[in-house]
């Protein structure tokens, strides 16, 4: 059987934990900072968990995560 490609998008989007969740970064971070409050920006500065329904696609996405 031949090897399988990574979806490279994917790759840079999404990492395992070290519990074996898939994480992802958060929306909302990118520009338009200065009215956000400095909490606000804190929280989504920190990784979120896929949801469940997501991960069957994304594992398909990398087949070696």
């Amino acid at each position: 059987m031949p090897k399988l490609k990574t979806r490279r998008a994917a790759a840079k989007r999404f990492r395992r934990s070290g519990s074996g969740k898939i994480m992802r970064r958060r929306a909302f971070k990118n520009h338009l900072l200065q009215h956000k409050s400095s909490g606000r920006k804190n929280r989504l500065s920190q990784k979120a968990v896929v949801v469940d329904a997501d991960v069957p696609n994304i594992e398909g996405m990398m087949p070696y995560l």
